[in-house]
């Protein structure tokens, strides 16, 4: 299992503060060698100019052999068009033919990892680039040498920042060879050509001390499966290394099917008008609103936004002004701040937001997270529906309609919904009735509903005549079991010198679903339960006592760390990290026994980020 908590920055967003040191970058870039002098050598072979890269191929060569240097290119490259790309990367990466440069023609990536290759060829290499060059070459490499919409979905949760358990790593070895130090999805986050992925793995082993010796191990023996590996003895397997490359070359190449179709629909995105926003905050609740996007007046890719949102929960309001860029015609980059103060609370919505979406092709939906804290702990899970002339429909309370239940209020949120409607205008599916509507605005519609005692459990779509927003409301016999999300996360302590990393839960109820069985693909997500929270102790090490000294969990599931530092009440003056159970029990649900619902999530509690390689505040 990989957990992935993703700290890093946002693409081309350079502040001030990184003005100085980007400008600086000559200098810094010759110290940065100095301190790598004997590991230049290693550096040199991962910088080949295309002359070596041209002599490979003219004398055919090919991509095998120990040192992929010598390789040939076998793919055709992405031509470079961008003056100012060309301008400032051309010194060191030359032409080579049909408009390519050397290495950057062989790379596809997101905005954050061209940003990334931005600061390491300042600080290793001495590139000489200002803050609004280094924004305009990331918006040109983020949009046409980036990933296609598909690509991009798969690995957004990295730029979200959001705590999750990777399930995309292939097997063990992929993981050991590339997720052992950071997150898997940081490598989906790019596709290469054979030749770059094997110049990338010389890359860390020319930084990392480690990255040799986890590219050299064997292969893990996998006597029984004849779909992969071997079952010979580890001296004779073949290494991580190769069996990460030979993954890497299938499954995230330069040239993909997605990509040849994404390329000649780039375009200037149109996202100008409202949008409906749909938004949960976890221990909050769930948001109704609308965004206003607003183009600037000299750059297309660049918009303001005005933003209200309406809590469901308890009628509060809240307005937002804000900025954001697109890259690539679909991937969204912004940030907004409230017009009212954010309160002492870390929790507290009205803070300044970094905001990651991801618009849908046809520019109609988008769905992301708007984020906060230290750690990028807090946030809304947003989706955004466009308003146009037609009828949109992004959201449905309550989360969820129990079987046999009756003169229930359904209220369906939208924009330019039909006034005039009649009961048999709403459809919510088999089993659901729908007796009357009580009110009606363009905005919102409150209908009255009977639910059948054998409605089949599962996730109905909601219809407002022609106009349908498919999965919004769950149906249920019972909850028959709870998830505590995330299943699994980390805290850090802080409050003395350093801020604390804080962890929100949320307690989920499950019906089965048809099968009868928890843990399972039909299993039918109702929403939100109301629980009691605790942490219990996580058996480590004997006499360790970890609940005591963690953190407190609040009655709404904000777990709060303990301060950083030697603890003296503590055994041998440790330090208050540690792991825990996060426990839920349902205050309403119970189970076959009468028993209530509980839940649990693993929580490791652990020292603050003393240092930061890539720090946030040099990103914005």
């Amino acid at each position: 299992m990989t957990i992935s908590r993703t700290d890093g920055n946002e693409g081309g967003q350079c502040s001030e503060k990184q003005t100085a040191r980007i400008r600086s970058g000559q200098a810094d870039g010759q110290r940065k060698r100095r301190l790598l002098r004997p590991k230049i050598s290693h550096l040199v072979l991962l910088t080949a100019s295309s002359a070596t890269m041209v002599l490979a191929q003219a004398n055919g060569g090919s991509q095998t052999g120990p040192d992929p240097v010598e390789w040939s290119e076998t793919e055709q490259g992405i031509p470079v068009t961008d003056e100012l790309t060309v301008q400032k990367c051309g010194s060191c990466h030359q032409p080579v033919g049909e408009g390519n440069l050397s290495r950057i023609s062989w790379v596809r990536s997101t905005p954050e990892g061209w940003s990334q290759t931005i600061k390491r060829m300042v600080n290793l290499h001495g590139l000489s680039i200002s803050p609004e060059e280094a924004r305009g070459v990331v918006r040109y490499l983020g949009t046409q040498h980036g990933l296609a919409p598909e690509e991009a979905k798969d690995v957004m949760y990295l730029v979200e920042r959001r705590i999750i358990t990777e399930s995309n790593i292939p097997d063990p070895d992929v993981r050991q060879a590339c997720a052992s130090c950071h997150a898997f999805g940081q490598v989906l986050s790019s596709r290469r050509s054979r030749r770059e992925w094997a110049l990338l793995q010389n890359m860390h082993v020319a930084l990392y001390s480690q990255a040799e010796a986890q590219f050299n191990a064997p292969i893990a023996s996998t006597q029984g499966d004849e779909s992969r590996g071997t079952d010979e003895p580890a001296a004779q397997r073949p290494n991580r290394r190769d069996a990460a490359l030979t993954w890497l070359s299938d499954n995230a190449p330069l040239q993909t099917m997605e990509w040849a179709e994404w390329r000649p629909r780039i375009r200037a995105p149109q996202l100008t008008g409202s949008w409906v926003v749909s938004a949960f905050l976890p221990g909050h609740g769930r948001y109704i609103g609308e965004m206003s996007i607003t183009p600037a007046a000299a750059d297309p890719t660049q918009f303001t936004t005005t933003t209200t949102l309406r809590s469901l929960e308890t009628g509060e309001t809240m307005t937002r002004q804000g900025t954001g860029l697109v890259y690539g015609g679909y991937s969204w980059r912004g940030g907004s701040t409230a017009g009212s103060a954010a309160g002492d609370q870390p929790d507290d919505p009205n803070q300044a937001l970094r905001e990651a979406m991801w618009f849908s092709p046809e520019q109609g939906t988008a769905e992301g997270r708007w984020y906060w804290g230290e750690y990028h702990e807090f946030g809304f899970d947003v989706s955004l529906t466009r308003a146009s002339e037609r009828p949109a429909i992004a959201a449905v309370s309550p989360g969820a309609l129990k079987a046999g239940s009756s003169s229930q209020s359904v209220h369906i949120y939208g924009a330019n919904l039909p006034t005039d409607l009649q009961p048999r205008d709403l459809d919510l599916g088999a089993g659901v009735m729908v007796t009357g509507i009580s009110s009606g605005t363009a905005q919102e519609i409150v209908a009255t509903v009977d639910v059948a005692e054998d409605a089949v459990p599962g996730l109905r779509d909601v219809g407002v005549r022609d106009t349908t927003l498919i999965k919004a409301l769950p149906v249920y016999d019972r909850v028959d079991f709870l998830k505590v999300s995330p299943d699994t996360s980390v805290a850090r302590l802080g409050g003395l010198k350093y801020a604390k990393g804080y962890s929100q839960f949320v307690a989920t109820g499950y019906a089965n679903g048809p099968d009868g069985k928890p843990d399972t693909a039909d299993d039918v997500p109702i929403g939100p339960v109301e629980a009691d929270w605790k942490i219990d102790e996580f058996p480590t090490v004997t006499y360790d006592d970890d609940k005591r000294f963690v953190g407190t969990m609040s009655a709404s599931a904000l777990f709060t760390p303990a301060a950083e530092g030697p603890n003296p009440e503590r055994r041998f003056s440790r330090n208050n990290y540690g792991e825990v159970w996060v426990v839920a029990t349902a205050k309403n649900e119970k189970d076959e026994l009468g028993q209530p619902l509980t839940g649990r999530s693993y929580l490791v509690v652990t020292v603050p980020t003393y240092r930061r390689w890539d720090q946030p505040e040099v990103s914005q």
